[in-house]
Order: C-alpha cells, then sequence, then structure tokens
C-alpha cells in the first residue's frame, strides 16, 4: 500500500511541476529571474533548490555519495536547461520508485546533512520520499505565490485535480 501511495506521489510530483513549469515558461526571461520577497530570492532560484534538494535525497535513498551542492546552489542559469534537469530527475524519481520493492518501504536510509555533516541520520527509506515530495509541494507553493505577483496566473497544482485527471478522484 505504502509503495503504491510513493509510486502516485511521485507521478503527481511530475505533473504538478511540469504544470509550474509551462506556467513560468509563459513569463518574460525577466520577470522569471527577477529577485523577489522569497527564500530563494527569485522563481528560478526556488525551482533551482528543488532539482538540488532532489538530487541530495535521492542519492541518500539509493545509498549514493552525496552531490556536493549547497542548498542555494543555481544549477541552471535559465529555464530551458532548469527544465530538462527537471524532467530528468522526475522520470529518475519514478524509476527508482517503480524498480523498488516491499523490503525497501521497512529499512532505513542512513546519511548526513548537508548543515551538519558530522552527524549521522537514520530515517525510514518511506518517510525520506514522503518528506521529498512533501518539500516539493512546500516550495512550489512559494513558486505559486509568486507567479501571483506576475500576470502569469498560476496552475492549479492541488492533488486532487491529478487525481480527477487519472481517474482516480
Amino acid at each position: 500500500m505504502m509503495l503504491a501511495h510513493l509510486r502516485r506521489m511521485a507521478r503527481y510530483n511530475r505533473w504538478a511541476n511540469a504544470r509550474l513549469y509551462a506556467a513560468c515558461a509563459a513569463l518574460p526571461a525577466a520577470e522569471y529571474h527577477a529577485p523577489r520577497r522569497a527564500f530563494f530570492g527569485s522563481i528560478h532560484g526556488t525551482l533551482n533548490h528543488l532539482v538540488v534538494a532532489d538530487r541530495l535525497w535521492l542519492a541518500r535513498i539509493v545509498g549514493e555519495p552525496p552531490p556536493p551542492y549547497r542548498l542555494d546552489e543555481q544549477l541552471y542559469a535559465d529555464l530551458p536547461s532548469l527544465t530538462a534537469a527537471r524532467e530528468a530527475e522526475d522520470a529518475r524519481l519514478i524509476d527508482v520508485l517503480d524498480a523498488a520493492d516491499e523490503a525497501d518501504v521497512t529499512r532505513n536510509v542512513v546519511y548526513r546533512m548537508v548543515s551538519r555533516p558530522q552527524t549521522e541520520m537514520r530515517t525510514p527509506w518511506h518517510l525520506c520520499w514522503l518528506h521529498a515530495f512533501n518539500h516539493q509541494t512546500h516550495h512550489r507553493g512559494q513558486v505559486h505565490d509568486q507567479l501571483t505577483q506576475t500576470d502569469v496566473a498560476p496552475p492549479p497544482l492541488d492533488l486532487i485535480y491529478y487525481l480527477r485527471e487519472i481517474g482516480e478522484g
């Protein structure tokens, strides 16, 4: 049951990201990069943070060495390259979950936090995934708010809309 839920959330995550990125693509570049009162300083900064965070969490989940990123690092300078990276990351999240089995749900993920690398952490695998999806939702909401400060209407991103679209809601 949990694995099926996580797989659904990965697909919802991809759907919501695609809708949000499409709205951002309708912005003039200056508006997309404009400084805003947001934790990561702009729409672009926030979207970059989400790619960074997903890569960090996925590395932890699959047992890879963590990428050497700061949480505010801007890996991509423009929306087209960031969009390609986001699409690839969303596909990778889905692939990892599709390859998982029920035994994965019960295991712990051992990792070190970016902010406290000296401290070893242990978190159940499924909670790492739930955190990653919740983190995405949190920051997509920030981008959604930033879009309200522009002439581009932010798209509906609620999970229920996705579920209705795929016939589950």
